[in-house]
C-alpha cells in the first residue's frame, strides 16, 4: 500500500519558504533536488516538488513514499489545513488506498511534522482558524 508522510520544513513559523528554497538548500546538501513531492506555504499556497514518479529523497528507508511539507514549525495556518486536507482526498483519488504518517512515526530521530498526523486526520480536525499543537 502507498504511504503519504507529512513533514514539516522546522524553519520559523513566520518565515516565508518555498519549494524553490527547499529546491535549493536540498542540492547543495548534494541531492539531485527538492526531497519532497508537495510543498505548502503559510498562505496555502501549493507547490509541487519532484513529481510522483520519481522516488522522493524526505525519509529514509520510505522514500517511495508522498512526501508533503507544511512551511513552519508548530503554527500552521488554516489554511495549510485546508490545502492538506484538499490534497490529502486528491491523493486518495489518484493512488486509491494509501496510509498516512508523520515523519516521527518513521523516524524515531525526528518530532516532524510536530503533531499527531493520524490523530488530526481520523478526528476531523479540519478549518480550525489557526493549526498548532
Amino acid at each position: 500500500m502507498q504511504k503519504v508522510i507529512v513533514h514539516c520544513s522546522d524553519t520559523p513559523n513566520e518565515r516565508e519558504v518555498t519549494a524553490a528554497d527547499i529546491h535549493r538548500w536540498h542540492t547543495k546538501q548534494g541531492w539531485d533536488g527538492i526531497g519532497y513531492h508537495y510543498v505548502i506555504r503559510r498562505d496555502g499556497t501549493l507547490e509541487h516538488g519532484r513529481p510522483h514518479y520519481w522516488k522522493g529523497a524526505h525519509c529514509k528507508g520510505h522514500n517511495e513514499a508522498i512526501g508533503i511539507c507544511l512551511i513552519g514549525r508548530d503554527g500552521f495556518t488554516g489554511q495549510q489545513c485546508d490545502v492538506l486536507t484538499g490534497l490529502l482526498f486528491d491523493l486518495k483519488q489518484q493512488l486509491g488506498s494509501y496510509e498516512i504518517f508523520g515523519h516521527y512515526e518513521l523516524d524515531e530521530r525526528k518530532t516532524c511534522p510536530n503533531f499527531n498526523v493520524g490523530e488530526w486526520w481520523c478526528g476531523g480536525r479540519v478549518n480550525p482558524e489557526h493549526w498548532r499543537f
